[in-house]
């Protein structure tokens, strides 16, 4: 081995490093920024030494409970600040936060439990129901603590205590400690995948650290943002922007409806800076009344991710005073990890090809090392025409740990050292990659993803449906919607489009369920297999 002098006596030693670990972020500014707004929700109000205090609380009380290292605490809530605090107060523990969809039905939920050991779930009351069916179909029996949000009157509080008394006998000045390893898993995110059940997607501090701080470069954030809740925070931990305002001592705005009227009033009123969420959100201020849209106070930046918007709604959206950057990423790479970013020449194109170079993915996060598209089978990496297509890879630390308790599916994402996204795209001549399809027919609507398959697996099961095949059609309020074409059983000459969703929506969670259904004899190859690209082509001329 050849002499190194750097390497003599110069060891890691606790002074000179530290893991990293966004739980960082909030000890300082809490200590920077003390009487700082961090939290508003509706008439609440919490300084950072408040958000600080109460992160601590939660950890103090789930400690007494005997949760620690490696032990999963659950939550089932909307964008409120028990879901904040659960993102500092559980990992400060060594504890693991998963954010459950609460779109989901109660047998997914279940299984989510259960593959994750969860010890304890919160629960709001809005989704008391659902969480009780859920736990009544777990083998896991974890302790339930409910949340009583002032800001929603209805439903019924289940659990052991509500949250507010089980951290008021926590400790404010918690004793912890950053993780003696930032490999150390820190979040538990649940991904649909394609077939089967949910894939457990696991993040450890590093990454978290990473991406938070990618956020802020990618956002251009400066002291003191503004930040409201259109994303739900189950979403990748809130595309870490649950940890990205501790950086610069934002302000979270809470929202628990994501709907117009609220959305103008939070802009207005508290002068929001920041905004993330999916093409959908668009389309609601897009389309808002004249009675729901406020003039904005400034140009307010609007991050958007999944499914390209319309051109047109683009255009619309950026007429009303807010900048749009169109983001790229998975739930294995901790939300989104790249970003078109925008060059001002491309501020004079004309509006169409203005939105068309938007719409395009773009190019790695600073704090992704490399990005690339690539034959799947050769491993080598596509010409930059804008033509050739291939499968979108990443690498770097802003990729997750693996599957939880799934080495079989680990394997194959992560084969020759890359991670393999399943989407697939083209690489401009600029570097840019824009995606094309998606390898799993993955239909993403409203930001939620749908596997296609798993609908036609529902379809299959109905008595009259001889073949059935799901493709995604393009949507201007929610992305892509799904549109099932189906071939009947001979004889079977009543089965309508009404009596199909009806089916779906019965085995399956509603935002699955196809939109339209179209009765037609499938288009297949020799060998028998469904054409879906020309049923692609259909929906998207319907």
């Amino acid at each position: 081995m050849a002499h190194n002098p750097y390497e003599m006596d110069l060891d890691k030693n606790d002074a000179n490093h530290q893991a990293l670990s966004p739980l960082s972020f909030l000890r300082r500014t809490a200590t920077v920024f003390p009487d700082h707004t961090a939290v508003i929700h509706g008439q609440q109000r919490y300084t950072y030494r408040e958000f600080y205090e109460r992160a601590c609380r939660l950890g103090s009380a789930l400690k007494a409970r005997g949760i620690g290292l490696g032990h999963t605490v659950a939550m089932i809530c909307p964008n409120i600040p028990p879901m904040l605090e659960a993102h500092y107060g559980v990992p400060m523990i060594g504890a693991v936060i998963n954010t459950i969809n609460y779109r989901l039905d109660a047998a997914a939920i279940a299984f989510i439990l259960d593959h994750g050991e969860a010890k304890v779930v919160i629960v709001d009351k809005e989704f008391s129901a659902l969480a009780k069916e859920a736990l009544s179909l777990c083998e896991t029996k974890p302790l339930v603590i409910g949340v009583d949000d002032p800001e929603y009157p209805g439903g019924e509080l289940i659990g052991e205590m509500d949250y507010e008394a089980f951290i008021a006998d926590g400790d404010p000045d918690l004793d912890w400690s950053l993780p003696v390893d930032e490999w150390q898993a820190i979040a538990l995110n649940y991904t649909s995948g394609t077939t089967g059940n949910p894939k457990g997607v696991v993040y450890h501090h590093r990454g978290a650290y990473l991406l938070a701080m990618g956020n802020v470069v990618t956002a251009s954030m400066q002291q003191h943002p503004t930040y409201l809740w259109t994303l739900p925070m189950f979403h990748c931990n809130g595309w870490c922007f649950t940890w990205s305002l501790s950086v610069l001592a934002g302000t979270h705005v809470c929202l628990r409806r994501v709907e117009p009227g609220p959305i103008f009033d939070a802009l207005a009123e508290h002068k929001v800076t920041h905004l993330c969420g999916a093409p959908i959100v668009m389309g609601m201020l897009v389309n808002a009344t004249d009675e729901e849209r406020k003039p904005l106070p400034h140009t307010v930046n609007f991050f958007t991710a999944a499914a390209p918007p319309p051109a047109a709604v683009i255009a619309k959206i950026e007429a009303q005073g807010f900048f749009i950057t169109h983001l790229y990423g998975l739930t294995e790479t901790y939300g989104p990890a790249v970003v078109n970013a925008w060059h001002r020449e491309w501020d004079s194109l004309p509006d169409d090809e203005r939105a068309r170079v938007k719409a395009r993915q773009g190019v790695p996060y600073e704090v992704l090392e490399n990005l690339s598209v690539r034959d799947p089978e050769t491993m080598q990496p596509v010409p930059k025409d804008g033509e050739t297509m291939g499968e979108v890879m990443f690498r770097g630390n802003v990729v997750m740990k693996g599957y939880l308790k799934n080495p079989k599916a680990t394997k194959e994402a992560f084969g020759y050292g890359w991670f393999h996204s399943g989407d697939l795209g083209v690489w401009h001549p600029d570097g840019y990659i824009q995606l094309k399809d998606r390898s799993k027919d993955i239909i993403i609507s409203g930001g939620e993803n749908i596997s296609s398959i798993e609908v036609e697996d529902t379809l299959y099961k109905h008595p009259s449906i001889q073949a059935a095949a799901v493709v995604a059609r393009p949507d201007e309020k929610w992305g892509e919607t799904p549109v099932a074409f189906i071939e009947t059983k001979p004889g079977i000459e009543d089965l309508s489009e009404e009596a199909v969703i009806a089916f779906c929506r019965d085995n399956l969670a509603h935002y699955k369920c196809p939109r339209t259904v179209v009765f037609a004899e499938l288009p297949k190859t020799s060998t028998g297999k469904i054409q879906k690209f020309k049923l692609r082509d259909k929906a998207r001329a319907m």
